[in-house]
């Protein structure tokens, strides 16, 4: 198979920012009533979208979250990116080098995707192929966020490459029978990741942008 288009995550694999969001989350749950930890939020909810967190918390706690709950972290994790986001290291110069169509597919909002990639310099070489989770119906691990982005970049599911740091997001890629490659370069990454992403159906990990650009070359060569 050869790459024609690679469809790359944002959160953890773009920007480093998933230690930041899950901080933030843990902070202003715990504020507000529902206590959470940051290895709680990273494992309930990394590469899942703020509905699912929702959904997810007004079930285990029975109650309703606040109205400007979503608004509200928003805010808090827009303002944590300003002072203290950087992209992964390494991935602005794998960006730079893939040898075919690019794009991103992400559980983020919009507004969220545009600041974290414009923070880190990464806008202006994705946009306008950018693509959120409320655009379709149904988040990762559902195939349909990345089955839109291919339909929209006019590239059939066979011929694409994701790049996932999520189990979500690897079982999303795989349900749109996309290859997937699960990448553990960013910081909240730990022993054990690669193992989870494997289990989840990467079909190659990288640890590294380097591993990963080595890997994406291969891809475009139409090497496993």
């Amino acid at each position: 198979m050869t790459a024609q288009l690679v469809i790359f995550d944002c959160d953890g694999v773009l920007v480093d920012s998933e230690t930041i969001a899950c901080r933030v989350d843990a902070q202003y749950l715990t504020e507000i009533g529902f206590p959470t930890t940051e290895q709680e939020a990273l494992h309930r909810y990394l590469g899942r979208s703020v509905a699912f967190m929702r959904s997810d918390l007004e079930t285990r706690f029975g109650r309703p979250l606040p109205d400007d709950f979503s608004a509200t972290m928003h805010e808090r994790t827009v303002l944590a990116f300003s002072s203290e986001l950087k992209s992964v290291e390494g991935i602005a110069q794998v960006v730079a080098q893939v040898p075919c169509k690019i794009c991103v597919a992400s559980s983020s909002t919009p507004e969220r995707i545009e600041r974290a990639l414009r923070i880190t310099g990464l806008w202006e070489r994705f946009h306008p192929h950018i693509f959120s989770a409320t655009q379709v119906k149904r988040g990762k691990p559902a195939p349909d966020l990345f089955l839109f982005a291919a339909e929209q970049m006019s590239i059939a599911p066979s011929e694409c490459v994701v790049i996932e740091d999520s189990p979500a997001g690897i079982e999303a890629a795989r349900a749109a029978k996309m290859r997937v490659i699960g990448f553990t370069g960013g910081s909240h990454c730990g022993p054990g990741h690669a193992m989870a992403l494997r289990m989840a159906g990467a079909t190659e990990t990288a640890p590294t942008a380097n591993d990963l650009a080595k890997l994406l070359n291969a891809a475009k060569g139409g090497r496993a």
